[in-house]
């Protein structure tokens, strides 16, 4: 099946999905929004040119749902049940995912959908804001081969990498790998900066000098100067990544993991909230450290 023979419902117009849905439907498919918040989609079609519904029911003759929401609930709330989406798609329909939310949720909603003749991929996505905007997300997916196969040049009108990472459940495990890596990295640039901050160095300089080293991330090439210039609005918020390190802890404690330096950094973003930065960018956590030495 040809991407264009889909017929795609897109569920979520937040930050993520407001973009990754404008690229579908440049690409010439055949896309019908919604979005909870009404005047979010109405917005999206104004923008895009394209098709958007207020009632969720408008998306039961999709035979592909593509969803990008809030958190184990919220997709159950759409797509289990009686009165889920799932049990009134057309046979065959597939869905994909791109919610960061639980292995346990994803893994649920795979069954339901295979008992009742469809496919369910869980798709969560990397790269943030940005990424979105560009088309250049990475999607880290866990289903079987053949339905992976079939939407895969669908997901690469907004994903430079496009992974089947294992059996349902496993995009959503490699997405808490990238949280968990994501909060190290970042409370280690923090500390990296305020260091340079408290040392008198020209912060700048030092991290266009590291960032040509062993040091070198993309949080440092794209968040360092940012950081040091006390800017916090790139996207992906305090609150939501405190949501992510919880789903992260909470399958820790189910596998016997350990992630002490994950469970600090969660209370760290704790403090960062306090300070009133639940808005503020995950970059945000030198902001903590500023707080802790204001005479610095």
């Amino acid at each position: 099946m040809a991407d264009k023979d889909f017929k795609i419902g897109f569920i979520g117009l937040g930050v993520m999905g407001y973009p990754m849905a404008g690229h579908l439907h440049r690409a010439g498919l055949d896309v019908l929004a919604w979005n909870r918040s009404p005047e979010r989609a109405t917005a999206w079609a104004s923008e895009y040119n394209g098709r958007a519904s207020s009632d969720l029911n408008d998306l039961t003759d999709c035979n592909l749902i593509i969803s990008c929401i809030g958190k184990d609930d919220d997709l159950l709330s759409v797509f289990s049940g009686k009165e889920g989406l799932l049990a009134r798609l057309p046979e065959g329909a597939i869905v994909v995912d791109h919610t960061t939310a639980s292995a346990t949720v994803a893994r649920q909603l795979a069954q339901e959908a295979e008992h009742l003749g469809k496919s369910f991929l869980d798709a969560p996505i990397s790269g943030g804001q940005q990424g979105a905007e560009n088309g250049q997300l990475t999607i880290m997916c866990g289903g079987d081969n053949a339905t992976f196969d079939r939407v895969k040049p669908v997901l690469a009108h907004y994903g430079r990498a496009v992974t089947l990472m294992g059996p349902s459940g496993a995009g959503q495990l490699t997405k808490m790998c990238n949280q968990i890596a994501i909060g190290g990295l970042l409370q280690a640039l923090s500390e990296s900066i305020h260091f340079a901050e408290t040392s008198g160095l020209d912060v700048h300089q030092v991290i266009d000098v590291i960032s040509k080293g062993a040091a070198q991330s993309w949080q440092m090439e794209n968040r360092g100067h940012t950081m040091a210039d006390g800017r916090f609005d790139f996207g992906f918020a305090v609150e939501l990544m405190r949501k992510d390190l919880r789903i992260c802890l909470e399958q820790a404690r189910e596998l016997g993991a350990s992630l002490p330096v994950t469970a600090q950094v969660d209370q760290y973003y704790a403090d960062v909230e306090a300070l009133g930065g639940r808005r503020w960018d995950t970059s945000s956590l030198i902001q903590r450290l500023r707080a802790l030495h204001p005479e610095d």
